[in-house]
């Protein structure tokens, strides 16, 4: 023992001694100190290195998502060759400093681009304990079985290298694994549930588990609460399907949880206990299916700098504690259903620097403590219900450099304020209600790129803008600016687009304005009354240009500098003054989706067929002739209606198989229509043949899969039955079949259609009768139903009516119109006595027309029910019975025809308050009594009540007398429309009076003659006579002065 004392006390002297000579010498000699020894790697390491170089290329594209992100992506296995002996010195490795050996690897973004051998020579670093692989492209290759063998692995990133197919279960046996990604663009993986618990099992100390992107759609998501040693949590897009357990978020150690873009997944937050998650410091539950309203105790995640809660249900109002977050940088709730005001609170979260409550349902004034976030950069409430107007302090956020406030309603003008925000890049406050002028500060802020003031009332001329203005993107659209283009917008060096369409702006504009803009991609002048000098020279080509759009620009020639754009996209000049052929290097431009010529004087097509690329193709309201233009296998949109086209559709159209809506009405095309029309395309969802001279039976086969929603064959000569495959088309929302030749019973199936609105078959030889359907609740969504004009008998169909939402709804939705985004459904109605073209149809608009047809029997008490009817033309019919009294219910009634049937009784007093109604005609029926007076009966004329010649009173001539015969008669019939015999006058006692007065009367006039009509007698009769009148008469008055 004293041996090893002394040898260790000479060891350390000497260990001093040394020590202190090295110091020496360091510090007079001013050199760093040698590097401490290191083993270089050993050769198989160095040769598995080398051969897993080898089996892949270099492509830049394989980590081409590095650069989006912002981390650069480079080679980083050129460094490795032969020459350089020690391997840990190659880029990405990193090796034991005792050992050698290579203990991590990182080619993250290193542009790898290959398939992954299952027997790759990487696996031969059994030392390994950190692989990133992250970024690169290998081909959808399966991951190897062997990435399980590396038993010292603590960190693996496979994420976003396109690995496909099913994880392997080896992957659960690396149980030192901390860290976990294999992230993958979504469904590349999938982990199947077996091999998750494994996971779960064995890796017991794994703090970060990121899946984002893999399909764990069979795993309950109770399961993952047992990972008491996560700090991140990333399960984003992973199918995940349940609820959330609620003990996920107090799992202790957890500050990263990520559950985004799991549709299915369910959760509400109203039972999250957020006391017990204090640890939490990102939370992402977005684009998931959350419910119930934010907690108080949300205010408890002290830690928390980010939440992300948007596209989800979340609803109520944002609770006060919300301000308790002062962490919080992030904060993001667009897209819910949060209502009410913003809580002042939300000025507390001054580290916050990105806000979002865009699309919600938030109201009031901005609370002015918005303006103390002094660090925000991000402010965006775009599409929600703020008021008032924008607050003068915005000025105070000075680091903003998106402003986003449009589609609110926001009044007044744009404080003066916002043009000294000189960090600003995006200032959108389009579609409020803001008036004034634009400041000219605003044009010139020295960051600004993005300036959309578009759908406001703004007014004046635009400023001129600073010649160095960095704006790339002006939209004015829909103001009522005035005067010429400002000249400056010529020196706009760095603009993209400029859009200035709907204003009121005066004076020609030469294209040679824009030649100096060599980035500009789109222009558009539409609808401004501008006039478009399209003769001058231009020296520049527009290299750039995309998009060109100058609708009603008075242009009467195609512009010669088109033929040039090779890059050109949308081409609109539509509603100008050109005349002609469409050349060549119009319709064959290779790079066009987008061609508007509508509204023009074109008669012909100088190329057939027309470009591959065009998406939307609109040459409606024209003169051209000849034949049908086929469009092309890409086309969605083909508007070519209004035009002179004759003879057939080639069965060629059929291969246009991309088409949504196809517009061919009003031409001269005639004989049958193709049989392939009906199904050739499941996409087709407007087909509208309306106004030609189609012949022959209706050949459409409706597929299974039908897409229909408007099928308008009105204004033909189609003859035959309806096809049933018709009720194959559940989405159809209008059918109009009017005034063709069809011959058939009533298409009673199509009251299967669950989102039928508008059905039209009048003017045809329909024949039978209607109310044959035996659906519990037919034809549930109707509100415009046209059967006129056919030979429809017996009863009118009551039932049809009598589960109908809309007629019975006056609390409709928001006023909008049918159609689609390039399309607006038609329909021609007898209204107010008139057959009118309505070019667009309200979804609020209701109307039944049944006239001329051979329909009895009485009106049924449920048409009395559709308090939301605005037309009712029952004309023509041989209809008997009352008016029903209740018609006084219908308050939205605009048009009332019970002309030309056998109606009897009066017409009754409710209808007087029926404050819209314009238009009533009871003609030619068989009424009585007295017209009713007042309010809008004041304005009726004669007309509405010829052929009833039982009627009096204003407006005809007849007067209703009051002697004593008739007031005798219209008392008592008046007691018997009062009472309807309840005061105790049957049909017995009326017969027993009658009888008795029948005897008593001979008696009298016996005893009168036999005695020479002894005068005193006949004065108490007369005396008795007069004063009963008298009483009846006031009686009569009384009753009338209760009713009005």
């Amino acid at each position: 023992m004293g041996k090893v004392l002394i040898w260790l006390f000479q060891f350390l002297f000497y260990f001093l001694q040394y020590h202190l000579a090295s110091s020496s010498i360091s510090a007079s000699s001013f050199s760093p100190p040698p590097p401490p020894p290191h083993n270089l790697c050993p050769h198989d390491m160095r040769f598995a290195l080398l051969q897993f170089k080898h089996t892949f290329a270099i492509n830049s594209s394989a980590s081409s998502r590095c650069d989006y992100y912002g981390s650069p992506s480079y080679p980083k296995t050129i460094s490795w060759n032969e020459s350089a002996v020690d391997c840990c010195q190659w880029d990405g490795v990193t090796c034991d400093e005792l050992t050698g050996h290579v203990i991590g690897l990182d080619l993250s973004c290193g542009q790898l681009y290959g398939t992954f051998d299952a027997n790759s020579s990487l696996f031969r670093l059994s030392h390994l304990q950190r692989l990133n692989l992250a970024y690169n492209h290998f081909n959808y290759s399966r991951i190897p079985y062997a990435f399980g063998s590396f038993a010292n692995l603590t960190h693996l990133n496979l994420s976003y290298s396109r690995f496909s197919g099913p994880i392997p279960s080896k992957i659960s046996f690396l149980s030192k694994l901390i860290s976990l990604d294999l992230s993958s663009f979504r469904d590349y993986f999938i982990l199947e549930l077996h091999h998750f618990r494994m996971l779960l099992k064995n890796m017991t100390q794994v703090q970060e588990l990121v899946l984002n992107g893999v399909n764990i759609s069979s795993v309950l998501p109770d399961s993952l609460t047992n990972l008491s040693s996560l700090t991140n949590l990333n399960l984003g897009w992973t199918r995940l399907q349940g609820n959330i357990p609620n003990d996920i978020f107090h799992l202790p150690k957890l500050q990263r949880l990520i559950l985004r873009d799991n549709g299915v997944l369910r959760g509400n937050l109203q039972k999250v206990n957020w006391s017990s998650s204090s640890s939490l410091r990102y939370v992402d539950l977005s684009h998931m299916s959350l419910s119930g309203d934010l907690p108080y105790s949300v205010g408890y995640l002290k830690s928390l700098n980010h939440l992300d809660l948007s596209f989800t249900s979340l609803s109520g109002e944002l609770p006060h504690s919300i301000g308790y977050l002062k962490s919080l940088n992030y904060l993001n709730f667009s897209s819910t259903s949060l209502s009410g005001e913003l809580p002042h609170s939300i000025g507390y979260l001054k580290s916050l620097n990105y806000l979002n409550f865009s699309s919600t349902s938030l109201s009031g004034e901005l609370p002015h403590s918005i303006g103390y976030l002094k660090s925000l950069k991000v402010l965006d409430l775009r599409n929600c219900r703020f008021s008032g107007s924008i607050p003068k302090w915005i000025g105070n956020l000075t680091r903003i450099n998106y402003l986003v406030l449009s589609s609110n309603a926001f009044t007044g003008p744009i404080p003066s304020a916002i043009g000294e925000l000189q960090n600003l890049k995006y200032l959108l406050l389009s579609d409020n209600k803001l008036i004034g002028t634009i400041p000219s500060g605003l044009l010139n802020l020295p960051s600004l790129l993005f300036l959309d003031l578009s759908g406001n009332q703004f007014t004046g001329q635009i400023n001129e803008f600073q010649h160095k203005s960095t704006l790339k993107v002006i939209d004015l659209s829909r103001n009522k600016l005035h005067g010429p283009i400002p000249h400056s917008v010529s020196k706009l060096s760095n603009l993209l687009e400029l859009r200035l369409s709907s204003n009121n702006l005066s004076g020609v504009v030469e294209l040679k304005m824009f030649s100096n803009l060599k980035f500009l991609h789109g222009v558009d002048l539409s609808n401004t009354n501008l006039s478009v000098n399209t003769e001058s020279n231009i020296n520049s080509t527009f290299p750039n240009i995309m998009s060109f759009l100058m609708s009603s620009c008075k242009i009467d020639e195609f512009p010669r500098f088109l033929r040039t754009l090779v890059n050109l996209v949308e081409l609109d000049l539509s509603n100008n003054k050109i005349h002609g052929t469409v050349p060549e290097w119009v319709t064959g431009k290779a790079s066009l989706t987008y061609l508007n010529l509508s509204h023009n004087f074109l008669t012909s097509i100088e190329r057939l067929p027309l470009g591959e690329k065009l998406d939307v193709l609109d040459l409606h309201s024209n003169l051209l002739q000849g034949p049908l233009p086929i469009p092309p296998p890409s086309t969605w949109y083909f508007f070519i209606s209004q035009n002179k086209l004759s003879g057939e559709i080639p069965s060629s159209i059929c291969n246009a198989k991309s088409l949504e809506i196809l517009d061919l009405s009003h031409n001269n095309f005639s004989n049958a229509i193709p049989p392939c029309l009906g199904n050739f395309s499941q996409s087709l969802s407007i087909l509208d043949l309306k106004s030609n001279a189609f012949h022959g039976d209706i050949p459409l086969t409706f597929g299974k899969y039908c897409n229909l929603q408007n099928l308008d064959l009105n204004g033909n000569q189609f003859e035959g039955p309806l096809p049933p495959s018709l009720s194959n088309c559940k989405f159809l929302e209008l059918l109009n079949l009017g005034n063709n030749k069809i011959n058939d019973t009533f298409p009673f199936w199509l009251g299967t259609l669950p989102e039928l609105q508008v059905l039209v078959l009048r003017s045809n030889r329909f024949h039978g009768p209607i109310d044959s359907s035996k659906g519990k609740f037919p034809f549930p969504k109707l509100r415009i139903v046209d059967l006129s004009h056919n030979n429809f008998i017996g009863h009118l169909p009551g039932r049809y009516f009598k589960n109908s939402k809309a007629m019975k709804n006056k609390t409709m939705p928001n006023e909008k119109y049918m159609g689609a985004e390039y399309y607006q459904d038609s329909v021609a109605v007898t209204m107010k006595g008139i057959e009118i073209e309505m070019l667009s149809i309200l979804t609020v608009f209701t109307t039944i027309d049944l006239s001329s047809n051979k329909f009895s029997g009485e009106i049924p008490d449920v048409i009395g029910e559709l308090i939301a009817l605005n037309v009712l033309n029952l004309s023509h019919n041989i209809l008997t019975g009352r008016i029903l009294s209740h018609f006084g219910d219908l308050a939205m009634l605009e048009s009332l025809d019970l002309s030309s049937n056998q109606l009897v009784g009066k017409i009754p007093n409710q209808l007087t308050s029926l404050t819209f109604l314009e238009v009533l005609n009871l003609s030619w029926n068989n009424l009585d009594g007295p017209i009713p007076k007042g309010k809008q009966f004041a304005t009726f004329e004669n007309g509405s009540y010829a052929g009833n010649s039982g009627l009096c009173g204003f407006p005809l001539s007849k007067e209703c007398g009051y002697n004593q015969a008739q007031v005798l008669s219209r008392v008592v019939c008046q007691q018997e429309d009062d009472s309807d015999f309840a005061s105790g006058f049957t049909w017995k006692v009326v017969v027993m009076g009658y009888g008795c007065g029948m005897a008593l009367g001979l008696f009298v006039g016996y005893f009168m003659f036999l005695t020479g009509r002894p005068k005193f007698f006949v004065r108490i009769v007369e005396n008795e006579v007069r004063e009963t009148a008298k009483r009846l008469k006031r009686t009569h008055y009384r009753r009338v002065g209760r009713r009005n």
